[in-house]
């Protein structure tokens, strides 16, 4: 029972609509429809049902689930040494050769002499009897063929390891569904940061697309105005070199695109075959900023200074029995990027899977160490048997199965079958194992304290992960806001230059140096929403939001 026990227990730009200046993420709230394992047409995908679809069929959790179904199946196990064990044995033997055994026993004689004769004849009683000296002598017991059949029941009464183990076996139970769980948030971030990527790869294909037929239109009337004599040869060919490389652009982007789609499938464990359509919208995975830095507890790039550097800090009211100097403690700490003393003391550890699964691990070590204890207990079985034997000279002869109502035709009883049976009490003291229980028990204590530096080992990197998270949250916020301030300036010089050039005060150098800054804004731009996505997913990871709002 120990050994088992200890096996459980040590058994993842121009018309494109912008979203407002510092843009975050947020987990879309569309209703959560079934989704078919895999259609013939183009399967229609929203984020929450690709979390979904990768949840249910992704071959990495299929596999953690298996050996989740291997927990509970070992648990089983744990649980069947308290039931009724009943076994039922057969056996025949041919017995071609029989064992023969010495035997002693003592040999008395009688002697009578030629006097004892006479004496005898007269009518007197003689008789000498005396002891002779018989070496032991072989005996056979048993005949040729011998056979039998039994039926055996044990119960157990009582054993200390196995009361600790049906304990233990609810407790590794929910480890091994805590571990599941931990697989599935890894998929949901996995697939989140796909989807994500996806999105902002297709919209900024998009983008490109009306970059290209704006420079069309531009390339026309240049070359149109060329041939009116307005304007020279080398105005129409830069735009045609711009052209070019925007439409090299475009083709990178649409296999960046396809790229994207497909490391999405493998995320989800979708088959490559599988056409899909995202009909998430990127401005439906945006949120307003400021909301995201009031939870934060930052201001932003552009009004989080002021006369005294925290005029403008969204924080929130400060609590009652708080001070003015602690507020402003906590200001700075936020404008620094670390966690505010209100932000600390409301975190929860134990939102993190790992620290809820490392607790489970240490719930099960002092099972374990319990378990390796109660070695010292006696144990108690109640024990029953019942059975047949039987023996003959020949195999037809023992087959025939006589009971004690059969008779030969002398009369005599020639029974070859009798039964047997018994019932008992199994009493298992241990007294001296050779210190090995005490040396088992050193182990399971060892592993306990192993385990206990293993909670401040853990707190540590999840604070350093929270404080790593936040501060890169907030720098892609910071850089959104620089970008998205960038790509208004450089959309506005774009337009001004083109009606300057259409009017023919400004030149052809002008618009393609400014539609060159405009497609650079914009490049930047979809890579800081992008940086934004995904710094948002490893904040909600880092403060174990992500399963939760993945399970809405």
């Amino acid at each position: 029972m120990n050994n088992t026990l200890r096996v459980l227990l040590l058994a993842a730009g121009p018309g494109l609509l912008l979203a407002p200046a510092g843009p975050a993420l947020a987990q879309t709230s569309a209703p959560r429809p079934e989704l078919a394992t895999q259609t013939t047409g183009t399967m229609p995908l929203t984020l929450q049902q690709a979390i979904d679809y990768a949840v249910k069929n992704k071959s990495s959790l299929l596999a953690t689930r298996l050996g989740e179904q291997t927990a509970a199946a070992r648990v089983g196990e744990i649980r069947s040494a308290g039931l009724p064990q009943v076994n039922v044995a057969a056996n025949v033997a041919d017995n071609f050769k029989l064992q023969q055994s010495l035997v002693s026993f003592p040999v008395q004689q009688t002697v009578l002499t030629s006097a004892d004769v006479a004496a005898a004849s007269a009518g007197e009683k003689v008789l000498e009897t005396r002891r002779l000296d018989v070496p032991p002598q072989p005996f056979a017991f048993g005949l040729q063929y011998a056979a039998n059949t039994s039926a055996s029941v044990s119960q157990l009464l009582f054993d200390g390891s196995y009361l600790i183990g049906l304990k233990a076996a609810k407790v590794y139970t929910e480890l091994s569904r805590k571990q599941t769980q931990q697989a599935e948030i890894e998929v949901v971030e996995q697939v989140s940061k796909a989807y994500y990527s996806t999105l902002v790869a297709r919209s900024r294909l998009g983008l490109l697309a009306r970059n290209v037929q704006r420079l069309d239109t531009v390339l026309y009337q240049t070359n149109e105005t060329y041939k009116a004599g307005f304007v020279e040869k080398l105005d129409v060919d830069r735009l045609r070199v711009q052209r070019n490389n925007l439409v090299v652009e475009q083709q990178k982007a649409q296999r960046l695109t396809e790229l994207s789609v497909a490391l999405l499938k493998f995320q989800m464990g979708l088959p490559q075959s599988q056409a899909v359509q995202l009909t998430d919208s990127l401005g439906a995975a945006i949120i307003d900023a400021g909301t995201l830095r009031q939870r934060l507890g930052v201001g932003s790039a552009t009004t989080g200074g002021g006369a005294d550097g925290l005029g403008a800090v969204p924080t929130a009211p400060a609590p009652a029995g708080s001070t003015p100097d602690q507020s402003r403690q906590d200001q700075q700490a936020a404008l620094s990027g670390a966690r505010t003393g209100q932000l600390a003391a409301a975190f929860n550890y134990n939102n993190r899977i790992e620290f809820s699964a490392l607790e489970t691990q240490q719930a099960l070590a002092g099972l374990d160490l319990a378990s390796r204890r109660s070695g010292a207990y006696p144990r108690l079985l109640a024990t029953a048997a019942y059975g047949f034997s039987g023996s003959a000279n020949t195999f037809g002869d023992l087959v025939a199965f006589r009971g004690p109502d059969s008779r030969a035709a002398n009369g005599f009883a020639n029974q070859n079958w009798f039964g047997f049976g018994n019932i008992g009490l199994s009493l298992q003291i241990p007294v001296f194992d050779g210190f090995r229980r005490k040396y088992q028990v050193q182990q399971g204590r060892i592993q306990q304290q192993t385990l206990e530096r293993g909670f401040e080992t853990l707190r540590q990197s999840i604070d350093l992960q929270d404080a790593q998270s936040r501060a890169t949250l907030v720098n892609a916020l910071d850089v959104l806001d620089n970008q998205k301030a960038n790509l208004d300036l450089a959309a506005d010089v774009a337009r001004v230059s083109r009606i300057k050039f259409q009017e023919g005060v400004g030149s052809n150098l002008e618009v393609v140096s400014a539609e060159t800054e405009l497609r650079s804004a914009q490049t930047n731009y979809y890579g800081a929403i992008y940086d934004v996505l995904v710094a948002k997913v490893d904040r909600d990871k880092a403060t174990g939001e992500l399963y939760n709002q993945a399970k809405k």
